[in-house]
């Protein structure tokens, strides 16, 4: 019950955190934020991922400790509190459920809600077990099973926060897929530098340098070419916020070393 307190007390603050991100994030750009605070959505995913890791470690250690040296445990008690706090932890994961889960940010927050649900429901199934059989050890090891709950869902929130925040490509966008469809569109020659990432969920990014046609910048071709390439990546990646540098052949002869 100790641990699933500390727990709850972390839910809280988790929340907490992630309303403020919410609000932060919905912050429009301005100066020096080009992209607002969008990020500020992933770092508090990151944070309660880290949250779940220090709680785990915590309650591990209680865990072992009373596995091997296991303390008198009042089973009607626990069984009664932790039946309140299945009943409230369903209440609340019904709620956030609801919400946009794509979020990393809400994600993060209905992880440490669902592992707290978790671990009251192995608190009654242990305070059955000690109320029929007195053993005492049921406590220790139904909270070793929520252990591994949350250190799973700390790593994937770590995960998913880590691609973003190191501005690795999406977990979904295939490099090779991305350049073959560019190359297919009439007048482009070559394809180098592209850049794929995340600016904070839902918000994929992408910049290339696109070596088109010489005769494009001559016949007025350029401005529709480059239309088709935001529509190609818009309809086929579903990706809106795309960067496109337009070079004629020569250029490469002068730019600075690139990279495919």
């Amino acid at each position: 019950l100790l641990s699933d307190a500390g727990h709850m007390l972390s839910d809280v603050g988790a929340i907490g955190a992630s309303l403020w991100a919410m609000r932060l994030a919905a912050r429009p750009a301005s100066g020096a934020w080009t992209f607002g605070w969008k990020r500020a959505e992933i770092l508090s995913a990151a944070g309660n991922g880290i949250t779940l890791l220090v709680i785990s470690g915590i309650v591990g250690f209680e865990a072992i400790r009373r596995l091997i040296d296991p303390p008198p445990v009042a089973g009607r008690p626990v069984l009664i509190v932790a039946v309140v706090g299945v009943a409230v932890n369903v209440a609340v994961a019904w709620i956030l459920a609801k919400a946009n889960r794509s979020s990393l940010n809400v994600e993060g927050a209905y992880q440490h809600i669902v592992t707290d649900l978790y671990g009251f429901i192995g608190t009654v199934l242990a305070a059955i077990i000690i109320l029929t059989t007195g053993f005492a050890r049921a406590d220790a090891i139904a909270s070793l099973i929520v252990v591994a709950l949350m250190i799973k869902a700390a790593y994937g929130l770590l995960r998913d926060s880590g691609r973003i925040l190191l501005e690795a490509a999406p977990a979904w966008v295939d490099l090779d897929d991305i350049r073959r469809h560019l190359l297919e569109t009439d007048r482009v020659v070559d394809v180098h530098d592209l850049h794929v990432w995340t600016v904070t969920s839902n918000l994929p990014a992408l910049s290339a340098h696109i070596v088109i046609d010489d005769s494009c910048f001559d016949n007025g071709r350029a401005p529709t070419l480059l239309d088709e390439l935001q529509a190609c990546l818009g309809g086929h990646f579903d990706v809106e916020h795309s960067t496109f540098q337009l070079e004629p052949a020569r250029h490469g002869a002068h730019e600075r070393p690139t990279h495919p």
